[in-house]
């Protein structure tokens, strides 16, 4: 393995090592009093839990736990809703010393029991009746689960039938089980806390991936709390306590990326409010947030939604919109404002940045963003409205930071540098290597694959980057997305899909080209942004999508769209031809990973004869029904 190791910066903090995930509460808890630290969402609104309620209410599931007969390193199932029930469990299994393993909500029946089973979970926690009816249908073929525990009842008596095995419990029935089962709790808690290791197991997070089983991912209490302590630390104006940054959290704690940083919240004794995705846009305005995480598909929908409501404007506000659109693309948080540039930017500010900002509550001073490739020019727009995001890299295997971008050292295009305590390098054929505290232990019951990912320490990411010239860590692609033309020329996709997929035109793109002469693309268009853009040039809106993507002006567009793209680009590596199919890559489709990443066999197999048609003479399309429109470059 060669390549100069890159590390954090010289004045960054320390790595703190040696702590498990519950000290990071307890911590919490010796250091503020937070009457409203999570808080749960309702249809009248959002119920508080304070900090020392959620501390009581954790140590009583861990208790009631282990009244059932449960012991240390068992493992426990959990079919959670992203919210303070998911904390509660979660924290109860971690003073408790029980491996929780979550599962993803979107994960078809099949994928849950695979994941039940191979983990040997005996223990399955579901929020609502709605969760169980789905657990219903998984425990015939789940001989271990004997216990299946229920948070919120919600007044319902009844339910379905479950295997003659299994007993129903709700938590509080289970707390209550806990309160009545020790004298002296204190104790018996002090007496839980000093059995974990900071190396002990923590969690068993099965990764979606993009081909194959899922993956057991190993993870110890310090793989966790190191990354969750070391990566807000840099953050120096991060305010803490009941009066310091509110947070809005609507990522799945399923992955760990939020849940990393629910436990960095909560360190803080910060206020965070739980909210389902389909609800984010009216509670931010209710919240009114300092923070929050991200993923860049999300803060792509917010851009095109500003876009698509500046196209439907009128005389002098849309001239105004678009004046500001025009400002903020021209911004650049890396170089001075020229004086005149100041000027009209701090006009734009007040006449059109301060709208955007009220979109987003008003008040946020950081998007935590992760999960995939945030576009420079999206950051650098959402500078100009003074939004600033911070973009982080890292992997489930990584607990889950290896770098980001700090607030005073925020470059778009590039994922930052090393946390402190973690080492990153570029092996000989460009994959990113990274060693330290945040790397997995292995993946459960997978020996020789975690071989072929750790070697001396070094873990192989499956990415591939560079650092440039200023010690910034870049991602150009996935290891596994390179392709070889029939020419023997290797084509990395990622790079132009990312151009062509941050137009708000584009909802999602995909290269294809292995074994072809030249490259060729899969475009799923943004159908509210494609309407939204022919209602603005006067076309027919409203008909049929499919005919509507056939207009020439809307082929003529997706066509810029793509050489923009193209420029730039090795000549092998540009697209020559394009699809645009009229459909959705969505997790349920099973197109998309539970994390919005792109599963490419899949895609591959679901529009052969697309693809097989951009690669035919002319006529395109004359081989295939499909829906799509096939354009030439």
């Amino acid at each position: 393995m060669s390549g100069s190791v890159h590390t954090a910066p010289p004045d960054a903090g320390p790595c703190v090592r040696g702590c498990t995930i519950p000290d990071l509460l307890y911590e919490a808890a010796d250091a503020y009093q937070n009457p409203r630290a999570l808080n749960q969402p309702t249809e009248e609104g959002w119920v508080p839990m304070s900090l020392d309620r959620f501390r009581q209410r954790a140590e009583e599931t861990a208790l009631g736990l282990r009244a059932l007969g449960l012991d240390r390193g068992a493992r426990v199932a959990l079919l959670l809703e992203s919210d303070v029930h998911y904390c509660v469990v979660d924290m109860g299994c971690l003073i408790g010393g029980f491996i929780d393993v979550p599962l993803y909500l979107s994960s078809a029946p099949e994928q849950m029991r695979y994941v039940v089973d191979h983990a040997e979970a005996e223990v399955l926690v579901v929020t609502n009746p709605k969760r169980l009816e789905q657990a219903a249908d998984l425990l015939p073929d789940l001989p271990r689960v004997e216990t299946v525990i229920l948070c919120d009842p919600e007044g319902r008596a009844d339910g379905p039938d479950l295997p003659d095995r299994v007993t129903l419990k709700t938590l509080e029935a289970v707390q209550q089980l806990g309160r009545a089962d020790v004298e002296d709790r204190s104790a018996a808690i002090d007496g839980l806390r000093a059995q974990i290791d900071p190396d002990d197991l923590a969690t068993i997070i099965y990764t979606s991936g993009t081909t194959g089983r899922p993956k057991g991912v190993m993870l110890s209490h310090e793989n966790i709390s190191s990354n969750a302590i070391t990566s807000i630390a840099e953050i120096g104006d991060f305010e803490t306590g009941p009066e310091g940054e509110v947070i809005i959290s609507f990522l799945p704690l399923t992955h760990v990326f939020a849940r990393m940083l629910q436990y960095a919240y909560l360190r803080r004794g910060v206020s965070i409010y739980f909210v389902h995705p389909d609800d984010l846009v009216d509670a931010l305005p209710k919240v009114r947030p300092t923070v929050f995480a991200s993923v860049p598909r999300v803060l792509e929908k917010v851009y095109a939604g500003i876009r698509k409501k500046v196209m439907g404007m009128q005389g002098i506000q849309k001239r105004i919109g678009e004046w500001g659109l025009e400002i903020a693309q021209k911004y650049d948080m890396t170089q001075p404002n020229p004086p005149f540039y100041a000027l009209k930017h701090a006009a734009a500010d007040r006449l059109v940045f301060q709208k955007w900002r009220a979109a987003l509550g008003g008040r946020v001073k950081y998007v935590v963003v992760g999960g995939a490739a945030l576009q420079p020019d999206l950051a650098n727009i959402l500078a100009a409205a003074g939004v600033t995001t911070l973009q982080g890299y890292g992997l489930t295997e990584t607990s889950p930071v290896i770098s980001y971008t700090r607030p005073q050292r925020n470059k778009p295009g590039t994922v930052g540098e090393p946390l402190p305590g973690v080492e990153v390098k570029i092996a000989e054929d460009g994959e990113i290597l990274t060693r330290g505290p945040h790397v997995m232990q292995g993946y459960y019951k997978a020996p020789d694959e975690t071989d072929a990912v750790l070697e001396e320490g070094w873990f192989r990411t499956g990415d591939i980057g560079e650092f440039d010239e200023e010690g910034y860590l870049k991602i150009t692609d996935r290891k596994k997305a390179l392709f070889k033309l029939s020419t023997g020329k290797y084509v990395m996709p990622q790079p132009i899909e990312n151009q062509m997929g941050s137009d708000p035109l584009v909802d999602n793109a995909v290269v294809v080209g292995n074994d072809r002469k030249f490259c060729a693309a899969l475009l799923f268009p943004a159908e509210d942004q494609v309407r939204a853009q022919a209602n603005e040039w006067g076309l027919n809106a409203p008909q049929d999508f499919e005919d509507l993507l056939a207009d020439p002006d809307i082929v003529d567009a997706y066509r810029t769209v793509v050489q923009e793209a193209n420029e730039g680009m090795e000549p092998w590596s540009t697209v020559k031809r394009f699809a645009l199919i009229p459909d959705e890559l969505t997790v349920e489709s099973d197109l998309l990973t539970p994390t919005l990443k792109i599963r490419r066999p899949e895609v591959r197999t679901a529009y052969t004869d697309e693809i097989e048609a951009l690669y035919h003479d002319e006529p395109m399309g004359s081989q295939t029904e499909s829906r799509a429109v096939f354009v030439e470059v």
